[in-house]
């Protein structure tokens, strides 16, 4: 079975690709799609998660991979990093403190226990990173991962919608804003709509995740420093 549900996730992968191409909607994009259509199949064929997720580990474990991956496009961008280094640097060193800060901070006024507020904090950057970070200032890098899916969702449904109804019409500020809180899912969907965005966007969404995982430890602390 382990090998049969990777297909099926694979399968699901290539079937939303498929209607997101005929959709062409920024809100139903395919990885929106590839869930639904995963969430469908699992409740229809009464298949529990834990089992699905066990049996998923082939894809699973290409999770750490995919942060030497994260690489290319930051390699590919270079020239462009290169001319505007400074500004791009600005922007993603204040955009991921403020993507920790935000979720931190009001965890802790919620009550929350130093824990959650250190699985928290990584939620705007990728997966694998956001999970190593959470481990290593204590907090629990499951319930990481899922903070981050959900600042990737909501980023890959309304970060770029949201944008180009505030008339903003810059590519390259639309991409690194979207790439900067929601990582690769939000640069998904702002390749979709417009490459030039999604190429700045994949500079964020690698950037961010580099300097928040120097910076997180840090924020963490501080925040505590000053709460205590």
């Amino acid at each position: 079975m382990i090998y049969f549900y990777s297909l099926l996730t694979i399968f699901g992968f290539w079937l939303a690709l498929q209607i997101s191409k005929r959709l062409k909607s920024v809100l139903l994009n395919s990885f929106v799609l590839t869930v639904l259509i995963l969430i469908g199949i699992l409740l229809s064929a009464n298949i529990p998660y834990d089992d699905y997720m066990a049996g998923n580990a082939p894809l699973n474990n290409l999770l750490g991979l995919s942060v030497v991956a994260l690489a290319l496009p930051l390699y590919e961008q270079l020239h462009q990093i290169a001319a505007r280094w400074k500004i791009i640097l600005l922007i993603v060193t204040l955009a991921s403190l403020f993507s920790m800060l935000s979720g931190a901070v009001l965890a802790l006024l919620l009550g929350a226990s130093p824990e959650i507020v250190a699985t928290i904090l990584p939620k705007s950057i990728t997966t694998p990173i956001a999970m190593s970070v959470a481990q290593s200032i204590g907090g629990v890098p499951a319930v990481a991962a899922v903070g981050v899916v959900v600042a990737g969702l909501q980023g890959s449904v309304f970060g770029y919608l949201l944008l180009k109804k505030l008339k903003l019409k810059n590519a390259e500020a639309i991409g690194l804003s979207v790439g900067a809180v929601s990582h690769a899912l939000g640069t998904v969907s702002c390749m979709e709509a417009d490459a030039k965005a999604g190429s700045y966007s994949s500079i964020a969404l690698v950037l961010c995740g580099i300097i928040s995982s120097i910076l997180a430890p840090f924020v963490f602390k501080l925040l505590y420093f000053i709460v205590s």
